[in-house]
Protein backbone atom coordinates (compact mmCIF):
# COMPACT_ATOMS: atom_id res chain seq x y z
CA UNK A 1 0.00 0.00 0.00
CA UNK A 2 1.51 3.41 -0.93
CA UNK A 3 2.54 5.71 1.89
CA UNK A 4 -0.05 8.48 2.56
CA UNK A 5 1.13 11.78 1.12
CA UNK A 6 2.28 14.90 2.93
CA UNK A 7 -0.44 17.47 2.38
CA UNK A 8 -0.31 21.25 2.56
CA UNK A 9 -3.83 22.49 3.16
CA UNK A 10 -4.77 26.16 2.72
CA UNK A 11 -7.67 28.01 4.35
CA UNK A 12 -7.32 31.79 4.14
CA UNK A 13 -10.71 32.76 5.56
CA UNK A 14 -10.57 35.37 8.31
CA UNK A 15 -13.96 34.30 9.69
CA UNK A 16 -15.27 31.06 11.13
CA UNK A 17 -17.99 29.46 9.02
CA UNK A 18 -19.04 26.22 7.39
CA UNK A 19 -15.91 25.99 5.26
CA UNK A 20 -13.74 26.14 8.37
CA UNK A 21 -15.81 23.44 10.11
CA UNK A 22 -15.35 21.32 6.96
CA UNK A 23 -11.60 21.99 7.09
CA UNK A 24 -11.56 20.70 10.66
CA UNK A 25 -13.09 17.31 9.99
CA UNK A 26 -11.28 16.89 6.66
CA UNK A 27 -7.96 17.54 8.44
CA UNK A 28 -8.83 15.06 11.19
CA UNK A 29 -9.62 12.40 8.59
CA UNK A 30 -6.31 13.03 6.79
CA UNK A 31 -4.38 12.61 10.04
CA UNK A 32 -6.24 9.41 10.92
CA UNK A 33 -5.36 8.05 7.47
CA UNK A 34 -1.67 8.64 8.17
CA UNK A 35 -1.07 11.87 6.26
CA UNK A 36 1.41 14.49 7.41
CA UNK A 37 -0.65 17.69 7.33
CA UNK A 38 0.41 21.33 7.33
CA UNK A 39 -2.42 23.86 7.54
CA UNK A 40 -1.69 27.33 6.16
CA UNK A 41 -4.16 29.91 7.56
CA UNK A 42 -4.58 33.67 7.50
CA UNK A 43 -2.65 35.42 10.24
CA UNK A 44 -5.76 37.36 11.30
CA UNK A 45 -7.78 34.15 11.81
CA UNK A 46 -6.67 33.64 15.40
CA UNK A 47 -9.39 31.06 16.09
CA UNK A 48 -7.26 28.33 14.49
CA UNK A 49 -4.98 28.40 17.52
CA UNK A 50 -7.91 27.05 19.58
CA UNK A 51 -8.55 24.14 17.22
CA UNK A 52 -8.04 20.57 18.41
CA UNK A 53 -5.75 19.32 15.64
CA UNK A 54 -2.99 17.26 17.27
CA UNK A 55 -0.10 16.48 14.95
CA UNK A 56 -0.99 19.24 12.47
CA UNK A 57 1.53 21.99 11.78
CA UNK A 58 -0.19 25.40 11.72
CA UNK A 59 1.41 28.12 9.57
CA UNK A 60 -0.11 31.65 9.75
CA UNK A 61 0.47 33.79 6.63
CA UNK A 62 -0.60 37.25 5.47
CA UNK A 63 0.44 37.32 1.80
CA UNK A 64 1.05 35.17 -1.25
CA UNK A 65 4.79 35.56 -0.79
CA UNK A 66 4.61 34.27 2.79
CA UNK A 67 2.49 31.34 1.64
CA UNK A 68 4.95 30.37 -1.10
CA UNK A 69 7.90 30.74 1.26
CA UNK A 70 6.25 28.32 3.71
CA UNK A 71 5.97 25.56 1.09
CA UNK A 72 8.61 23.19 -0.29
CA UNK A 73 10.30 24.49 -3.46
CA UNK A 74 8.30 22.15 -5.71
CA UNK A 75 6.08 19.06 -6.03
CA UNK A 76 4.00 19.58 -2.86
CA UNK A 77 0.42 18.31 -2.78
CA UNK A 78 -1.74 21.40 -2.15
CA UNK A 79 -5.39 21.23 -1.05
CA UNK A 80 -7.23 24.57 -0.92
CA UNK A 81 -10.39 25.22 1.06
CA UNK A 82 -10.74 28.89 0.07
CA UNK A 83 -9.68 31.26 -2.68
CA UNK A 84 -5.94 31.96 -2.77
CA UNK A 85 -4.05 35.22 -2.58
CA UNK A 86 -4.24 36.49 -6.21
CA UNK A 87 -0.48 36.90 -6.50
CA UNK A 88 0.41 33.28 -5.80
CA UNK A 89 -2.00 31.03 -7.73
CA UNK A 90 0.08 30.82 -10.91
CA UNK A 91 3.24 29.97 -8.96
CA UNK A 92 1.41 27.35 -6.91
CA UNK A 93 -0.02 25.70 -10.02
CA UNK A 94 3.31 25.67 -11.87
CA UNK A 95 5.44 24.39 -8.98
CA UNK A 96 3.06 22.04 -7.16
CA UNK A 97 0.04 19.72 -7.54
CA UNK A 98 -2.76 22.19 -6.91
CA UNK A 99 -6.06 20.64 -5.82
CA UNK A 100 -8.96 22.06 -3.88
CA UNK A 101 -12.55 22.01 -2.71
CA UNK A 102 -15.48 23.72 -4.36
CA UNK A 103 -17.60 24.82 -1.39
CA UNK A 104 -20.04 26.74 -3.56
CA UNK A 105 -21.92 25.84 -6.75
CA UNK A 106 -20.58 27.59 -9.82
CA UNK A 107 -24.01 28.70 -11.07
CA UNK A 108 -23.55 32.39 -11.90
CA UNK A 109 -19.91 32.37 -10.78
CA UNK A 110 -16.64 32.55 -12.67
CA UNK A 111 -16.33 29.13 -14.40
CA UNK A 112 -12.57 29.58 -14.89
CA UNK A 113 -11.72 29.74 -11.20
CA UNK A 114 -10.39 26.17 -11.18
CA UNK A 115 -8.65 26.15 -14.59
CA UNK A 116 -5.18 25.78 -13.07
CA UNK A 117 -6.20 23.01 -10.67
CA UNK A 118 -4.99 19.42 -11.03
CA UNK A 119 -8.14 18.13 -9.28
CA UNK A 120 -11.30 19.67 -7.81
CA UNK A 121 -13.44 18.13 -5.07
CA UNK A 122 -17.16 18.98 -4.82
CA UNK A 123 -18.96 18.89 -1.47
CA UNK A 124 -22.26 17.73 -3.00
CA UNK A 125 -23.78 16.37 -6.17
CA UNK A 126 -25.30 19.83 -6.71
CA UNK A 127 -21.83 21.40 -6.76
CA UNK A 128 -20.49 18.54 -8.89
CA UNK A 129 -23.19 19.18 -11.49
CA UNK A 130 -22.38 22.90 -11.56
CA UNK A 131 -18.68 22.14 -12.14
CA UNK A 132 -19.51 19.81 -15.01
CA UNK A 133 -21.85 22.41 -16.54
CA UNK A 134 -19.03 24.95 -16.37
CA UNK A 135 -16.74 22.62 -18.33
CA UNK A 136 -14.48 21.76 -15.41
CA UNK A 137 -13.00 18.40 -16.45
CA UNK A 138 -10.56 17.64 -13.63
CA UNK A 139 -13.30 16.91 -11.06
CA UNK A 140 -13.18 14.08 -8.52
CA UNK A 141 -16.27 12.01 -9.42
CA UNK A 142 -17.56 11.37 -5.89
CA UNK A 143 -19.33 14.10 -3.89
CA UNK A 144 -17.34 14.77 -0.71
CA UNK A 145 -20.37 15.24 1.52
CA UNK A 146 -19.74 16.95 4.84
CA UNK A 147 -20.88 15.62 8.21
CA UNK A 148 -22.52 16.69 11.43
CA UNK A 149 -19.44 17.59 13.49
CA UNK A 150 -19.67 19.37 16.83
CA UNK A 151 -15.99 19.42 17.81
CA UNK A 152 -15.86 23.09 16.91
CA UNK A 153 -13.35 25.88 17.46
CA UNK A 154 -14.69 27.57 20.59
CA UNK A 155 -13.35 29.72 23.37
CA UNK A 156 -12.89 27.34 26.34
CA UNK A 157 -13.50 30.26 28.71
CA UNK A 158 -16.59 31.53 26.85
CA UNK A 159 -20.20 31.33 27.99
CA UNK A 160 -21.79 28.21 26.50
CA UNK A 161 -25.34 29.21 27.43
CA UNK A 162 -27.86 29.96 24.68
CA UNK A 163 -28.16 33.69 25.28
CA UNK A 164 -28.73 36.74 23.10
CA UNK A 165 -25.47 37.78 21.45
CA UNK A 166 -24.46 40.43 18.85
CA UNK A 167 -26.19 39.81 15.52
CA UNK A 168 -24.06 41.86 13.11
CA UNK A 169 -20.91 40.80 11.29
CA UNK A 170 -18.54 43.76 11.11
CA UNK A 171 -16.87 44.53 7.76
CA UNK A 172 -13.97 46.81 8.65
CA UNK A 173 -13.89 48.19 5.11
CA UNK A 174 -17.23 49.98 5.64
CA UNK A 175 -17.62 53.06 7.85
CA UNK A 176 -21.11 52.01 8.98
CA UNK A 177 -19.81 48.57 10.00
CA UNK A 178 -16.86 50.07 11.86
CA UNK A 179 -19.34 52.20 13.80
CA UNK A 180 -21.47 49.13 14.51
CA UNK A 181 -18.32 47.35 15.67
CA UNK A 182 -17.78 50.08 18.27
CA UNK A 183 -21.39 50.44 19.45
CA UNK A 184 -22.64 46.83 19.31
CA UNK A 185 -20.41 45.38 22.09
CA UNK A 186 -21.19 48.31 24.41
CA UNK A 187 -24.95 47.97 23.95
CA UNK A 188 -24.70 44.21 24.38
CA UNK A 189 -22.81 44.55 27.68
CA UNK A 190 -25.28 47.10 29.06
CA UNK A 191 -28.25 44.82 28.54
CA UNK A 192 -29.00 42.08 31.07
CA UNK A 193 -28.36 38.56 29.66
CA UNK A 194 -31.39 37.16 27.85
CA UNK A 195 -31.39 33.36 27.90
CA UNK A 196 -33.28 31.32 25.34
CA UNK A 197 -36.45 29.63 26.56
CA UNK A 198 -38.84 28.14 23.98
CA UNK A 199 -42.27 29.71 24.01
CA UNK A 200 -45.55 27.75 24.11
CA UNK A 201 -46.71 26.61 20.70
CA UNK A 202 -44.74 25.47 17.66
CA UNK A 203 -41.12 26.54 17.25
CA UNK A 204 -39.36 26.88 13.90
CA UNK A 205 -35.69 27.70 13.99
CA UNK A 206 -32.91 29.00 11.79
CA UNK A 207 -29.39 28.03 12.85
CA UNK A 208 -27.13 29.54 10.23
CA UNK A 209 -24.76 32.25 9.18
CA UNK A 210 -27.09 34.93 7.81
CA UNK A 211 -25.48 35.37 4.41
CA UNK A 212 -26.73 36.09 0.88
CA UNK A 213 -26.37 32.47 -0.26
CA UNK A 214 -29.16 31.51 2.14
CA UNK A 215 -31.63 33.95 0.50
CA UNK A 216 -33.77 34.26 3.63
CA UNK A 217 -35.28 37.65 2.69
CA UNK A 218 -36.37 36.23 -0.68
CA UNK A 219 -37.93 33.24 1.07
CA UNK A 220 -39.75 35.25 3.73
CA UNK A 221 -41.21 37.76 1.29
CA UNK A 222 -43.41 34.86 0.20
CA UNK A 223 -43.79 32.59 3.24
CA UNK A 224 -43.81 35.02 6.20
CA UNK A 225 -47.54 35.84 5.70
CA UNK A 226 -48.21 32.07 5.60
CA UNK A 227 -46.27 31.54 8.84
CA UNK A 228 -48.20 34.42 10.41
CA UNK A 229 -51.48 32.54 9.80
CA UNK A 230 -50.52 30.08 12.57
CA UNK A 231 -51.14 32.10 15.77
CA UNK A 232 -48.95 30.05 18.12
CA UNK A 233 -46.02 29.61 15.71
CA UNK A 234 -42.70 31.21 16.67
CA UNK A 235 -39.50 31.69 14.66
CA UNK A 236 -36.15 31.74 16.50
CA UNK A 237 -33.11 32.91 14.50
CA UNK A 238 -29.66 31.81 15.70
CA UNK A 239 -26.87 33.34 13.64
CA UNK A 240 -25.39 36.64 12.60
CA UNK A 241 -24.81 38.52 9.38
CA UNK A 242 -24.19 41.86 7.70
CA UNK A 243 -26.27 44.85 8.73
CA UNK A 244 -28.16 45.21 5.42
CA UNK A 245 -28.95 41.50 5.23
CA UNK A 246 -30.31 41.33 8.79
CA UNK A 247 -32.28 44.52 8.15
CA UNK A 248 -33.87 42.94 5.06
CA UNK A 249 -34.70 39.79 7.03
CA UNK A 250 -36.42 41.83 9.71
CA UNK A 251 -38.48 43.71 7.11
CA UNK A 252 -39.69 40.56 5.39
CA UNK A 253 -40.51 38.93 8.74
CA UNK A 254 -42.67 41.87 9.85
CA UNK A 255 -45.93 39.86 9.49
CA UNK A 256 -44.80 37.72 12.45
CA UNK A 257 -44.26 40.71 14.72
CA UNK A 258 -42.86 39.76 18.13
CA UNK A 259 -43.05 36.06 17.31
CA UNK A 260 -39.59 36.42 15.71
CA UNK A 261 -36.49 36.66 17.90
CA UNK A 262 -32.85 37.06 16.83
CA UNK A 263 -30.22 35.47 19.09
CA UNK A 264 -26.91 36.07 17.32
CA UNK A 265 -24.20 33.45 16.77
CA UNK A 266 -24.01 30.62 19.31
CA UNK A 267 -21.13 28.39 20.38
CA UNK A 268 -23.14 25.22 21.02
CA UNK A 269 -25.53 24.58 18.10
CA UNK A 270 -26.02 20.99 19.25
CA UNK A 271 -27.80 22.42 22.31
CA UNK A 272 -30.17 24.44 20.12
CA UNK A 273 -31.52 21.86 17.67
CA UNK A 274 -33.28 19.62 20.24
CA UNK A 275 -35.16 22.68 21.53
CA UNK A 276 -36.78 23.34 18.14
CA UNK A 277 -39.72 21.53 16.57
CA UNK A 278 -38.40 22.10 13.05
CA UNK A 279 -35.33 23.61 11.40
CA UNK A 280 -36.09 25.87 8.45
CA UNK A 281 -33.66 26.11 5.52
CA UNK A 282 -33.19 28.99 3.12
CA UNK A 283 -33.55 28.76 -0.66
CA UNK A 284 -31.50 26.08 -2.41
CA UNK A 285 -29.65 26.97 -5.58
CA UNK A 286 -26.79 29.02 -4.08
CA UNK A 287 -26.28 26.48 -1.28
CA UNK A 288 -23.55 23.86 -1.62
CA UNK A 289 -24.67 21.39 1.03
CA UNK A 290 -26.19 22.85 4.20
CA UNK A 291 -24.21 21.54 7.15
CA UNK A 292 -26.85 22.95 9.50
CA UNK A 293 -29.43 20.59 8.00
CA UNK A 294 -27.15 17.61 8.64
CA UNK A 295 -26.50 18.78 12.19
CA UNK A 296 -30.20 19.22 12.91
CA UNK A 297 -31.06 15.74 11.68
CA UNK A 298 -28.19 14.19 13.66
CA UNK A 299 -29.63 15.86 16.78
CA UNK A 300 -33.08 14.43 16.08
CA UNK A 301 -34.76 17.62 14.83
CA UNK A 302 -36.49 17.32 11.44
CA UNK A 303 -36.05 19.83 8.63
CA UNK A 304 -38.31 21.86 6.34
CA UNK A 305 -36.58 22.58 3.03
CA UNK A 306 -37.26 23.26 -0.65
CA UNK A 307 -37.52 20.20 -2.87
CA UNK A 308 -34.39 20.89 -4.93
CA UNK A 309 -30.65 20.10 -4.82
CA UNK A 310 -28.72 20.10 -2.57
CA UNK A 311 -31.57 19.58 -0.09
CA UNK A 312 -32.88 16.56 -1.99
CA UNK A 313 -29.45 15.01 -1.31
CA UNK A 314 -29.35 15.76 2.41
CA UNK A 315 -32.99 15.41 3.55
CA UNK A 316 -34.96 12.15 3.40
CA UNK A 317 -38.46 13.43 2.59
CA UNK A 318 -40.97 12.17 5.15
CA UNK A 319 -38.29 10.43 7.25
CA UNK A 320 -35.91 13.20 8.35
CA UNK A 321 -38.05 16.17 7.38
CA UNK A 322 -40.43 17.49 4.75
CA UNK A 323 -39.62 18.97 1.35
CA UNK A 324 -41.90 21.48 -0.37
CA UNK A 325 -42.07 23.01 -3.84
CA UNK A 326 -40.13 26.21 -4.44
CA UNK A 327 -42.46 29.02 -3.22
CA UNK A 328 -41.13 31.34 -5.93
CA UNK A 329 -42.91 29.10 -8.45
CA UNK A 330 -46.25 28.49 -6.76
CA UNK A 331 -46.57 31.52 -4.46
CA UNK A 332 -46.09 29.32 -1.40
CA UNK A 333 -49.06 27.00 -2.02
CA UNK A 334 -47.11 23.80 -1.30
CA UNK A 335 -45.31 25.42 1.63
CA UNK A 336 -48.71 26.14 3.22
CA UNK A 337 -49.67 22.46 2.81
CA UNK A 338 -46.39 21.18 4.29
CA UNK A 339 -46.48 23.73 7.11
CA UNK A 340 -49.97 22.56 8.12
CA UNK A 341 -48.67 18.99 8.30
CA UNK A 342 -45.57 20.05 10.26
CA UNK A 343 -47.59 22.10 12.76
CA UNK A 344 -50.06 19.25 13.34
CA UNK A 345 -47.22 16.77 13.83
CA UNK A 346 -45.51 19.05 16.34
CA UNK A 347 -48.70 19.54 18.35
CA UNK A 348 -49.50 15.83 18.36
CA UNK A 349 -45.97 14.66 19.14
CA UNK A 350 -45.55 12.66 15.94
CA UNK A 351 -42.86 14.51 14.02
CA UNK A 352 -40.50 12.43 11.86
CA UNK A 353 -37.50 11.25 13.89
CA UNK A 354 -34.40 11.71 11.73
CA UNK A 355 -32.37 9.43 13.98
CA UNK A 356 -34.50 6.52 12.81
CA UNK A 357 -33.44 7.22 9.22
CA UNK A 358 -30.23 5.33 9.93
CA UNK A 359 -29.24 4.55 6.34
CA UNK A 360 -29.71 8.17 5.34
CA UNK A 361 -27.77 9.57 8.31
CA UNK A 362 -24.95 7.04 7.88
CA UNK A 363 -23.93 8.80 4.63
CA UNK A 364 -23.23 11.93 6.68
CA UNK A 365 -21.47 10.30 9.62
CA UNK A 366 -17.72 10.42 10.22
CA UNK A 367 -16.90 6.80 9.23
CA UNK A 368 -18.46 7.31 5.79
CA UNK A 369 -16.65 10.62 5.39
CA UNK A 370 -13.29 9.08 6.32
CA UNK A 371 -13.89 6.37 3.71
CA UNK A 372 -14.58 9.07 1.10
CA UNK A 373 -11.32 10.80 2.03
CA UNK A 374 -9.45 7.48 1.71
CA UNK A 375 -10.86 7.01 -1.80
CA UNK A 376 -9.88 10.57 -2.64
CA UNK A 377 -6.29 9.92 -1.55
CA UNK A 378 -6.19 6.71 -3.57
CA UNK A 379 -7.44 8.58 -6.63
CA UNK A 380 -4.72 11.22 -6.22
CA UNK A 381 -2.09 8.51 -5.83
CA UNK A 382 -3.29 6.64 -8.92
CA UNK A 383 -3.22 9.82 -11.01
CA UNK A 384 0.37 10.61 -10.03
Amino acid sequence: MPRPPAIHQINLSRGLGGGEVYTLFFTRALVELGCEVTLHVHREAEFWHRAELPGVRLVPVASGRELLDGLPPSDALIVTQTALFPDCEEALASRHRLTGFAHMPLWGRNPRVFDRYHRVFAVSGHVLQSLAAAGCRQVHPEPMYGIAEFRRIVDPHGDSRIIARPIYVVDRRKFRDRLIGLVQPVVHRLRPPREYVPRPGVTLGIVSLLSPIKQFPELFRIVAPILAEVPDLHLEVFGFGGYAYVRDMRRTLAPLGTRVRFWGAQTRPEAIYPRLHWLLSGLPEKEALGLNLLESQACGTPVLAVRAPPFTETVADGASGHLYDDPRRDGGRDFRRVLATAVAQAREGRRPDPQRATEHLARFAYPAFRDRVARLLTSLSDSG
